[in-house]
């Protein structure tokens, strides 16, 4: 079986993030690059496969510049096959869209039974990306899994909602989206980071894989604007001198929540 993991280099959690006031996009600089730990479950969830299953080939594919190289190779590290990395200086600030494209058509050139993904990046936060991957691959999709079965020709899983819990499966190939109800990501060791210097590591561009980069003159999407986010500002103190019910329920009324 051939599992591909989508992975994503984000901001560190623990650090202060910030928007490029000028470009709008995430300034990558600011703060300690890191796999998403989301992704890490999501690579810990192929993995597990793979150990119980002998011959299973994991790929961990990213769409990054290429001084992501070193969050790549933790994946490799954790224990995947090769990896797949797409650089291209035309995809920066791609939208959702156009991102799904690239990943679909690398997808499709290694080859693939079943992708995994996070559900959602702690940087964008769409949500959508790995049900977009697989509108455009044309497979199904299983989406917010909080378990995940991995047979020889289907997958399955459990999804919580707030009406309880959905067992969904499909038939591969197919595209699943794990959330943080899977196991953490296992650690690297000292053999796994060495080993990771050796495995197939492969970097491509959008020409090479079919895909024609946005023309920058003609914007997919138009950013209005973009700013700092505001102080916080102190806020409203009742003091209790017989009327706080009474300021309080004017004040929750002012701010449409009564």
């Amino acid at each position: 079986m051939k599992i591909v993991v989508l992975i994503k280099e984000v901001p560190d959690t623990w650090g202060e993030r910030r928007l490029d006031l000028e470009t709008g996009l995430t300034d990558r600089a600011g703060s300690t690059p890191v796999l998403d730990e989301i992704d890490e479950r999501a690579v810990e969830a192929a993995l597990a496969h793979a150990d119980a299953h002998p011959g299973t080939e994991v790929i961990a594919l990213t769409m990054a510049p290429a001084s992501a190289a070193a969050t790549v190779r933790k994946a490799l590290a954790m224990g995947a096959t090769s990896a797949v990395h797409v650089v291209d200086e035309a995809l920066r600030g791609a939208d959702l869209l156009l991102t799904a494209e690239v990943l679909a058509a690398a997808i499709r050139r290694t080859g693939f039974d079943l992708v995994i993904a996070g559900n959602l990046s702690t940087d964008g936060g769409g949500g959508v990306l790995p049900a977009m991957v697989a509108e455009v691959l044309g497979v199904p999709q299983l989406t917010a899994l909080s378990r995940l079965e991995v047979g020889a020709d289907a997958v399955a899983g459990d999804r919580v909602s707030d009406a309880g819990t959905m067992r969904v499966s499909a038939a591969l190939p197919a595209v699943v989206s794990i959330t943080e109800a899977l196991p953490e990501g296992r650690f690297t060791t000292f053999k796994g980071i060495m080993a990771a210097k050796k495995k197939p590591y492969e970097t491509v561009d959008a020409a090479g894989l079919g895909v024609e980069a946005e023309d920058p003159a003609v914007p997919r999407y138009i950013m209005v604007s973009v700013a700092e986010r505001p102080p916080r500002e102190a806020g409203i103190r009742i003091t209790d001198e017989g009327d706080a019910g009474e300021q309080l329920a004017a004040f929750l009324i002012a701010e449409g929540v009564a």
